[in-house]
């Protein structure tokens, strides 16, 4: 008995259910963010708080490094202050809306992605579905990855920096809270992107656009993108905070390399 072919409509008819399953756990996570506003805060604005963790692991590190050379240190990560403000009337609580929409993205996103992956996998061969969830599992594993990167590394040095910097001593810095979550949004979006590079390399490799020897051939040229792009990421004056994000899109780069070469070998 033969099974009636599945016409336009019946796909957009799942695929609507599933947009509607996708918006409703989305608003659910979004609520209950919103509901849950120190918590969810104490996070955001974690960088701005001189006790947060990474400024306190970093003060430790200049300590003991001081210790070993025999120098005393004057200042450490810790040691600033940097407050925030609003100049707004209805600013704070339409942030808090925004930033509990995007916790709940965040929070439903492995519930987005397997129904998207329900949707589309009927029609791919036993081989291709293999290949895709390998896909997705990579990049999403990637982006969260360069999510946490961007939280715990690169935004607290950047807002530390840029945060104190000061073109005169009478000029003072209050940052508003706007600029805030617009930085660290940016950044994080650009830190996860850039965290796809090996999955991107092995998408490129799979259809036969990219070649391990075109990587290496050209690593010095890339070697010095990544250094002008890590100085417009964080655009910051010591080379420090500069190798923090240079040396892992290094990394990136050359694990690129190895999983291009991979795949050059396999095909």
């Amino acid at each position: 008995m033969s099974s009636e072919p599945v016409t336009f409509w019946d796909h957009l008819d799942v695929l609507r259910s599933v947009i509607i399953r996708i918006a409703v756990v989305t608003l659910a996570f979004g609520v209950l963010a919103f509901c849950f506003k120190e918590p969810l805060f104490a996070i955001v604005l974690g960088p701005q708080d001189p006790s947060f963790v990474t400024y306190e692991l970093f003060s430790l590190i200049e300590r003991w490094f001081a210790n070993l050379v025999g120098s005393n240190v004057t200042e450490t990560a810790s040691d600033f202050h940097v407050p925030l403000i609003n100049t707004e009337l209805a600013q704070q609580f339409i942030i808090h809306m925004k930033v509990a929409f995007f916790a709940g993205l965040i929070a439903a996103s492995p519930y987005v992605i397997y129904q998207l992956f329900r949707f589309v996998s009927p029609a791919l061969y036993e081989n291709e579905r293999k290949y895709a969830v390998h896909l997705v599992c990579g990049s999403y594993l990637m982006f969260m990855i360069g999510v946490l990167f961007s939280y715990f590394i690169i935004f607290p040095f950047t807002f530390r920096f840029l945060g104190t910097y000061q073109v005169a001593e009478f000029v003072e810095n209050t940052i508003t809270l706007e600029s805030y979550i617009s930085t660290l949004t940016a950044l994080t979006l650009v830190l996860g992107v850039i965290f796809e590079m090996p999955v991107m390399s092995w998408i490129l490799a799979k259809m036969g656009l990219l070649k391990h020897t075109y990587m290496t051939r050209y690593r010095k040229h890339v070697i010095i993108g990544i250094l002008i792009l890590a100085a417009i990421i964080t655009p910051t004056s010591d080379a420090f905070t500069l190798l923090l994000v240079s040396i892992p899109m290094w990394l990136l780069y050359e694990v690129s390399i190895l999983i291009v070469k991979g795949v050059g070998k396999r095909g």
